[in-house]
């Protein structure tokens, strides 16, 4: 008897790199924001000292780099699971 895939392995996995993506990158960012300024990130914006200029460019390169790298893994995942329909398809 051969098990029917069912896609649930492929979801599952897509909904892990999906939290977990986002979450490595904003801590690399935030290592490479320190060196490159010599300061943490501004996170807590109710802080006096932090600039808006700079609260807007971590914030945009937060956004950028974070979505960029999450249309990444998704497009990956769904382009993984359509060639495995084709190829069940085929068979």
């Amino acid at each position: 008897m051969s098990k029917k895939k069912d896609g649930s392995d492929g979801h599952a996995t897509l909904t892990l790199a999906s939290i977990a993506v986002p979450l490595i990158l904003r801590k690399v960012l935030a290592v490479a924001w320190t060196k490159v300024f010599g300061k943490k990130p501004p996170i807590d914006l109710t802080d006096p000292k932090i600039t808006f200029a700079e609260a807007l460019g971590w914030a945009v390169v937060l956004a950028v780099v974070v979505e960029t790298a999450r249309f990444g893994v998704t497009r990956s995942a769904r382009q993984r699971s359509a060639l495995e329909s084709a190829a069940t398809e085929s068979d």
